[in-house]
């Protein structure tokens, strides 16, 4: 199916457009804090452990990503419901986490059986990270969207109000 330009401007206009540029630049952002990290941590030899520093790396760009999605991409304000918000998130993140440690097993036999510089090590950990999160993103947008759904149309119509007046 073909888009027109004037197609997807016009849906990046509406509310659910902005939820969805929104949650990819949030994971655009977490993503590049658990890169970093992962990168930097390994690279720097700070975790000379490919599993630990893909582990650390990963956790840390976790923490910014819980509020991110739920403040920004959601507009959800005031406490959070651990049952309903914080633990499908935690579950969430946790398995994308297990399944960069997948990954992170692949890269540590690969990095054992080369002799490449560390650097290359470097990339081929980081690289194949963010490989590993990529599968991830989808199901992620699917199951956030329905953890951080907007439950009243009033809520929704105050978001509306105020994306209208922040465009502005």
């Amino acid at each position: 199916m073909m888009y027109s330009p004037r197609s997807v401007i016009e849906w990046s206009r509406t509310h659910q457009g902005k939820k969805m540029i929104r949650y990819t630049l949030t994971s655009a952002v977490t993503t590049a804090v658990s890169f970093s990290a992962v990168a930097g941590l390994y690279g720097l030899r700070i975790i000379p452990s490919v599993i630990w520093a893909t582990l650390t790396g990963n956790v840390i760009g976790m923490l910014p990503a819980y509020q991110l999605n739920r403040r920004w991409t959601w507009g959800k304000k005031g406490r959070s419901l651990f049952r309903l918000e914080v633990l499908p998130f935690l579950i969430m993140s946790i398995l994308g986490i297990a399944f960069a440690q997948v990954g992170a097993w692949f890269a540590k036999d690969e990095v054992a059986s080369h002799t490449w510089s560390h650097l290359a090590n470097t990339g081929l950990v980081a690289g194949v990270n963010l490989i590993c999160f990529a599968v991830f993103w989808v199901l992620k947008l699917i199951v956030f969207n329905r953890i951080f759904h907007v439950h009243t149309l009033e809520m929704m119509d105050e978001h509306l109000v105020v994306e209208e007046k922040t465009a502005i």
